[in-house]
């Protein structure tokens, strides 16, 4: 994953990282429709397989609106990430302001036991920003 731009956050052995991208041929400014895209990697620095099970996201628009959003696993997909691998995948928002932040959890599960939450770093989508 490129580093520029990239911002990552550790709990429990898992780490993280995020990396926002605005895409301004999918964006309308008249229309206040800001489009980014962010890629996700999450690593595992433990000793037991660990499964994706759901998002959480608070996503902050610039003028004091908060979008939640909750789900199961992540675009489609419940992953189970082994000891030293990854997952990485990508996704979009829409804002309707120049600028926002997007943070939340995942709540995850070890092995075929312990349920916790891992945290997403918070994350600052800004228009123009690439």
């Amino acid at each position: 994953m490129n580093t520029t731009n990239t911002y990552s956050a550790t709990t429990a052995d898992i780490t993280i990282r995020v990396r926002p991208v605005y895409l301004d041929g999918q964006s309308d400014v008249l229309a206040r429709k800001f489009v980014f895209a962010y890629f996700v990697r999450i690593e595992n620095h433990g000793t037991e397989n660990v499964q994706l099970l759901r998002r959480h996201w608070f996503i902050n628009h610039a003028g004091g609106r908060v979008e939640e959003v909750e789900g199961e696993g992540v675009v489609g997909k419940q992953p189970v990430i082994a000891p030293g691998e990854a997952h990485e995948y990508n996704s979009f928002c829409i804002l309707e302001t120049f600028e926002g932040t997007m943070e939340g959890t995942y709540l995850m599960q070890r092995g075929k036991g312990e349920y916790y939450r891992v945290a997403i770093p918070r994350f600052t989508l800004r228009a123009m920003a690439n």
